[in-house]
């Protein structure tokens, strides 16, 4: 084989290989896959699988973060029976309360078999934990229990309450709107009568007679 062909056969070799990377790098991005890169996940025998396990702080970008914080995860159940989650901890205790897309208290979350159900964000069910003291962009200990006393003890990533998990975070209770005063039932409000005639014992402005 010629010099000129062996050059040509390693150059179109190599071109093959800078595409077949290209292809893989554009095919495995988090926006072409539709994954959260870098977040914590777990399973639990066969059937239950947790990604992106994700403690959502306020707004800070870093250091300690000591207040309310939200959970996120995605739970996926792929056995022949409903899942229940029954409670969540972060940090070694804190407990997490669990709430509907409408802000209603739940007991337990419901993950059907074949399906998953995603904890967090506009529209889901959440969990929130009312107080807890974690390092933000690090990890911290979590743990998940289910009704058949399955404990699942992994780890969560911390994030802010900023860009893929903006509306994630724990938001504030409304300020109740202040009410005007108003009289209390049965209480007569008092009315200032118009003036009628000449009170007694006044004497008549001038040029008026007065009324016998």
């Amino acid at each position: 084989m010629s010099r000129s062909l062996r050059r040509g056969g390693i150059a179109a070799l190599a071109a093959l290989a800078i595409a077949s990377l290209s292809s893989c790098a554009a095919g495995n991005t988090p926006a072409t896959l539709q994954i959260k890169p870098d977040n914590a996940s777990a399973t639990l025998g066969t059937d239950v699988r947790l990604n992106n396990i994700v403690v959502v702080t306020g707004d800070e970008s870093s250091g300690e973060h000591t207040g309310p914080a939200n959970v996120t995860v995605n739970i996926s159940n792929s056995g022949p029976e409903v899942l229940e989650l029954q409670s969540i901890t972060v940090a070694g205790g804190a407990p997490a309360t669990f709430a509907d897309d409408k802000g209603a208290p739940l007991t337990s979350i419901s993950v059907p078999p074949g399906g998953a159900v995603l904890l967090g964000g506009p529209g889901n069910p959440t969990a929130r934990v009312a107080s807890t003291t974690v390092s933000v962009g690090g990890y911290v200990a979590t743990s998940f229990t289910f009704k058949n006393h399955d404990k699942l003890d992994t780890e969560a990533q911390v994030s802010p309450n900023k860009d893929l998990y903006k509306g994630f975070g724990p938001t504030a209770p409304a300020a109740a709107p202040s009410k005007a005063a108003t009289p209390a039932a049965g209480t007569a409000t008092p009315t200032v009568p118009a003036a009628t005639g000449t009170a007694a014992g006044t004497t008549p402005a001038p040029g008026v007679p007065a009324a016998h």
